[in-house]
């Protein structure tokens, strides 16, 4: 079926309930459940449907290109793209050329909309290189504009906010990273994008139930964030843009990202909190920074109330007890202000002494630092050693546990894998708060799995 051009432009409600849209949808959604896990399809020659839907999903394409004038050059090499697949038989996808043509990084323009069109895999999603459809408008306001210009660039993130998704989205994945594309070959990805409202309504939800579960009194301006979808957008975004360009920051003993590296997961938990806790600190900075304008220094407070509650609240028991290193980041925070005496648990309610907690939860960021920074001159594995004595100096290790034991329990002079074998699937298990808090919020956190900003209660 061919489609007209659609007139332009469309508002965002038009654009969604457009016949050009929603066949799009679902032609591609009904490709999916032909394809394998490397996103070929076997069954192409004997058939005909597959033809037809992507047929389908280039007609729509070619109506809603006057929508996105601005991705005019990405759109004409998926279409190309698309047709080349199609000619060759869906065998194994090569999105190359489309995917290097897609800058989103060059676009930063609150409110701009992408269509993004590829076979890929979504993270917390589904592992299949799956022909995946998403609309999505960009969120940057002024203030983040001002400090990506200043001390915090960041050319590579992209905070958007979703409009609509095919089935790979529905789920709890809130990135859409380039390098989950199907290519031939691999370029050097300059962009990385996260779905901010996705991460406000998922922490709005959690955090209203946490509140409640523990009776934890929020402070106002903390509070404020559960009733304003588009001030925690604001204050995630503010938060992601300092961590991402962390991990390419700082005093790094390895690769920042650990790629095709295998390591005991809790030096992955470090990492991660590590880049957490650095937006924490420069958040405390920018705070107290009467040079900021006071909208920036807002929302500089937030995140640091947004990278404790999402930490300990979701982090801490969102997903398995499988090597779960982000689970073990928010049970460090939460162990380590509780024993720095900041966080209580008293007659069933959760307090926080908010006016010590700057210096306390910057002291466990410069705990990592230090480690990071001796780690230069250390071999491999005395790191893996001195970063384990720092998570289980304060995380009580599995009384199974190997690596609790010392070193001298440990295969010191066999291969690095065999000391990674021996970490334990859930080394650092939940306390006894963690074990009856995760009885009464796992529905909760379950309940955001497809969350967007528009669907948040």
């Amino acid at each position: 079926m061919t489609h007209a051009t659609l007139p332009k432009p469309l508002s965002n409600s038009e654009l969604l309930l457009s016949d050009a849209w929603n066949s799009l949808k679902l032609a591609a959604t009904e490709f999916q459940t032909f394809q394998v896990q490397d996103g070929s399809v076997p069954t192409a020659s004997e058939n005909p449907r597959p033809a037809i839907l992507i047929e389908s999903v280039m007609d729509s394409l070619t109506a809603l290109a006057p929508q996105f004038p601005h991705d005019a050059d990405y759109l004409t090499a998926l279409g190309t793209d698309l047709r080349a697949w199609a000619d060759t038989g869906f065998g194994v996808p090569d999105f190359l050329d489309s995917l290097v043509a897609f800058q989103p990084q060059t676009q930063r323009e609150d409110g701009l909309r992408h269509l993004v069109l590829f076979p890929m895999y979504t993270q917390n999603g589904s592992t299949n290189r799956l022909l995946e459809a998403v609309l999505v408008e960009v969120i940057w306001p002024e203030f983040i504009a001002a400090l990506e210009a200043g001390d915090y660039s960041n050319k590579l993130f992209v905070p958007l906010r979703f409009l609509d998704f095919t089935p790979g989205y529905d789920t709890n994945s809130a990135v859409l990273f380039p390098e989950s594309v199907a290519i031939r070959e691999t370029p050097s990805f300059t962009w990385g994008a996260i779905f901010q409202d996705r991460e406000a309504a998922r922490f709005r939800r959690v955090l209203k139930a946490a509140a409640e579960t523990t009776n934890l009194e929020l402070p106002a301006d903390a509070a404020a964030m559960l009733d304003d979808q588009a001030l925690t957008e604001e204050t995630f975004i503010m938060w992601d843009l300092i961590h991402d360009r962390t991990h390419m920051r700082g005093d790094l003993p390895f690769d920042p990202f650990m790629i095709k590296q295998r390591m005991p997961y809790f030096l992955y938990s470090l990492e991660e909190l590590r880049c957490d806790l650095t937006a924490f600190r420069e958040c405390v900075k920018i705070q107290a920074d009467e040079s900021q304008d006071q909208e920036t220094r807002r929302h500089a407070k937030l995140v640091q109330y947004a990278v404790i509650f999402d930490r300990i609240f979701r982090f801490a028991i969102t997903g398995t007890r499988t090597r779960n290193y982000d689970a073990v980041g928010g049970q460090l925070l939460f162990a380590w202000m509780h024993q720095h005496h900041v966080l209580h648990w008293t007659d069933t309610k959760l307090a926080i002494d908010w006016d010590e907690v700057p210096a306390v939860v910057s002291a466990l960021g410069d705990a990592i630092d230090e480690l990071y920074w001796r780690s230069i001159d250390r071999p491999k594995i005395a790191h893996w050693l001195a970063a384990y004595q720092l998570v289980a100096g304060t995380l009580t290790p599995h009384p199974a546990s190997t690596w609790a034991k010392g070193p001298d329990a440990l295969p010191l002079t066999a291969p690095l894998r065999a000391m990674t074998d021996q970490v334990l699937d859930d080394e650092f298990p939940h306390s006894m708060f963690y074990e009856a808090l995760s009885k009464k919020m796992t529905p909760v956190i379950e309940s955001t799995i497809g969350i967007t900003g528009s669907s948040a209660v």
